[in-house]
């Protein structure tokens, strides 16, 4: 819960007993590299916050073509919010990319603590701004940016995620084939 801790701390100052309720409702859970987080088609309930690994948020096209949306790595919160807030069915898969530990937490138990804690619902709003913020950044740079310059915000922005993932999960992320990251990297 260290990282955790961490990590609300420098968003919200919680008292002791705001982080222990909070914390209460996490259980650590280990998952295997290929596990899957949520599943496209399945309703998601769970929220996650992951401590060590790498995860990617893709989705299949009719063809079953794959396209990474992001990838997770810690700390951060992992889910599939569209599917935790609207109750609907799954959009994306969430994956594991390489064998992962989260801190897992029933969503809907986490929702009810806005009532009696505030500052819990004014992290959900924190959270969900910069989430924004950071899509909004890479729907314009995959609109407006050259697969090279996208390549080295990637490596600005994910320092070492190269050497621990697959090239054609990053050529995906970077809406190019496994082929042109080659060229790419071969001109770096």
């Amino acid at each position: 819960m260290d990282k955790l801790k961490t990590y609300l701390e420098n968003i919200i100052h919680f008292n002791e007993g705001e982080l222990s309720t909070f914390f209460s409702l996490f259980s650590e859970i280990v998952f295997l590299k290929d596990d899957y987080f949520a599943k496209e088609g399945e309703f998601s309930t769970n929220l996650g916050f992951i401590t060590e690994g790498v995860m990617r948020a893709f989705f299949r096209d009719d063809c079953g073509k794959e396209y990474n949306k992001t990838f997770f790595t810690p700390p951060n919160f992992v889910g599939a919010y569209s599917s935790l807030t609207t109750k609907r069915k799954n959009l994306i898969n969430i994956q594991c990319l390489t064998d992962c530990t989260l801190l897992v937490a029933d969503f809907k138990k986490l929702t009810l603590l806005y009532k009696d804690y505030p500052k819990f619902e004014s992290l959900a709003r924190i959270l969900a701004e910069y989430k924004f913020a950071i899509k909004e950044k890479r729907e314009i740079e995959l609109v407006t940016l050259n697969a090279t310059r996208r390549y080295e915000i990637f490596k600005i922005e994910h320092p070492n995620l190269e050497n621990l993932i697959s090239q054609y999960h990053i050529a995906s992320y970077l809406g190019i084939t496994p082929t042109q990251l080659s060229r790419i990297r071969a001109k770096n």
